[in-house]
C-alpha cells in the first residue's frame, strides 16, 4: 500500500507541478513586491495584459502536439491588426465587419501556411519562418511605417472592457459569474469521476475528491470577489474561459483532437490506423491562423492602435507558455490548461519583475532559464517513464 501511495503522490506531483510552480512564484512575488502583485487592479491588468499571449498559446498547443511550432504568429497578429486599423481608421468601416474580415484573413493565412506544410511537406520551421518575414513586411507596407489610432470604443470593449460599468452592480455581477463558473467546475469534476468509474479507472478517495472540488469553488469565488473590488470581470476573461472550454473539449473529446495527439505520438502509425494526417496537419495551422487573428483583435483593441512593431516576440512567448505548461517538444503530450498555466507563469514573472524594477535584460534571461528548466523537467520525466 505504501508503494502504491508513493507512486500516486509522484504521479500527482508531476501532474500538478506547474500549478504548484505558479502558486509558488505568485507567493514569492507577492512578498517581494510588498503585496502589490495581487492587488485587485493589478490582477485585472495582469489578465488583460496576458490575454493575447494566452490566446496564442491555446492555438499553439495543437501545433506543438503534432511535434512542430509556428514562428509566424506574432507577424500574423500584426498583419491582422494593421488590416483592422486601415478598415476602421482610414475607411471608417463598421466594427462588426472589421472583426469578421480580420478573422477570415487569419483563417486564410493559416490555410496558406498549412497547405505548404501539410501537402507540399515543406518543414514547418521554414514555412512559418518565411511567414514571419512575409507578414511582418506586409504589415509595414499596409501601415507605411505609421501608427493608426484611435479605434472605436466598441472595438476596444473585448480587450479592455468590463461586464458592467455600474458601480452598484459590479459586486453582484462578479459573484454571479463566480457561481456560474463554480457550477460548471462541479459538473465537470463529477462527470469525469463517474466516467472514470464506468471505465474501471482508479479514482481518488471520495473525501479527497470533495476537498479538491471545494477548494476549486472557493478559489473561483474568491477570485471573482477580488476582481469585483476593482472594476469587476474583464470581458476578455470570459473569452478566455470560453476558449479553454472549447479547446479542451476538442482536444480531449473529439476525433480530431485524439487524431492530433496520435499524430504527435507517431505520424506513421497514425496514418496506418486510418487517420488522414495531412488533413489534421492542415487544420492545426488553419486554427493557428484563426487564433492569431483573434489575438490581433484583442491586442490592437487593448493598445487602441495598429503599430508596425505589434507582436514582436509573441510567438516565442506562446511557444514558451506551452512548453512550460508541460507540452513535449517531441509532440503528443500537453493540455490546454497546461498551456494557459504556462502562460500565467510567464505573465506573473513579467509583471512581478516589472513591479520590482528589474530591467528587461534580466527579465529575458530569467524567462529563458525558466523555459530551459521546464523542458529539462519534461525530458527527465520522459526518461524515467521509458
Amino acid at each position: 500500500m505504501d508503494i502504491i501511495k508513493n507512486r500516486d503522490i509522484k504521479i500527482n506531483l508531476r501532474k500538478y507541478a506547474m500549478f504548484i510552480a505558479l502558486i509558488s512564484i505568485t507567493i514569492l512575488f507577492q512578498i517581494t513586491t510588498d503585496g502589490v502583485l495581487l492587488k485587485p487592479m493589478n490582477v485585472s491588468n495582469l489578465i488583460m495584459q496576458n490575454s493575447y499571449i494566452l490566446i496564442l498559446a491555446i492555438g499553439m498547443l495543437p501545433v506543438i502536439l503534432t511535434g512542430n511550432i509556428d514562428l509566424s504568429v506574432g507577424s500574423v497578429l500584426a498583419f491582422v491588426s494593421s488590416i483592422a486599423g486601415v478598415m476602421m481608421v482610414t475607411y471608417e468601416m463598421p466594427v462588426w465587419l472589421t472583426i469578421i474580415v480580420a478573422l477570415i484573413v487569419g483563417i486564410l493565412v493559416g490555410a496558406w501556411q498549412g497547405f505548404w506544410i501539410a501537402y507540399a511537406r515543406i518543414p514547418s520551421f521554414i514555412v512559418t519562418l518565411a511567414g514571419m518575414l512575409i507578414f511582418r513586411g506586409l504589415t509595414l507596407v499596409i501601415l507605411e511605417g505609421n501608427t493608426l489610432s484611435p479605434f472605436p470604443k466598441s472595438y476596444q470593449f473585448l480587450a479592455a472592457g468590463f461586464l458592467t460599468q455600474n458601480p452598484d452592480m459590479i459586486m453582484l455581477v462578479s459573484l454571479a459569474v463566480g457561481v456560474l463558473f463554480s457550477i460548471l467546475v462541479v459538473f465537470i469534476e463529477f462527470r469525469n469521476r463517474e466516467k472514470e468509474k464506468r471505465y474501471g479507472i482508479e479514482t481518488m478517495q471520495f473525501n479527497i475528491f470533495i476537498s479538491k472540488v471545494v477548494a476549486e469553488v472557493f478559489l473561483i469565488m474568491f477570485s471573482l470577489y477580488w476582481l469585483s473590488l476593482y472594476n469587476g470581470v474583464p470581458v476578455v476573461l470570459l473569452l478566455l474561459v470560453i476558449l479553454i472550454l472549447i479547446y479542451s473539449f476538442i482536444t480531449n473529446k473529439t476525433v480530431l483532437g485524439r487524431s492530433i495527439y496520435a499524430f504527435g505520438g507517431n505520424e506513421r502509425a497514425a496514418e496506418l490506423s486510418g487517420i488522414k494526417t495531412n488533413k489534421v496537419f492542415f487544420l492545426t495551422y488553419v486554427n493557428m491562423g484563426l487564433m492569431a487573428a483573434l489575438a490581433g483583435i484583442v491586442f490592437s483593441g487593448r493598445l487602441n492602435a495598429a503599430t508596425p512593431s505589434a507582436g514582436n516576440g509573441f510567438e516565442l512567448d506562446a511557444i514558451a507558455a506551452c512548453y512550460i505548461g508541460g507540452a513535449s517538444a517531441s509532440g503528443g503530450v500537453g493540455t490546454i490548461i497546461g498551456a494557459v498555466v504556462g502562460g500565467l507563469v510567464m505573465g506573473v514573472l513579467n509583471n512581478g519583475m516589472s513591479i520590482m524594477g528589474i530591467g528587461i535584460d534580466w527579465q529575458q534571461a530569467i524567462k529563458g532559464l525558466v523555459l530551459l528548466a521546464a523542458v529539462a523537467f519534461d525530458t527527465y520525466n520522459r526518461r524515467k517513464r521509458a
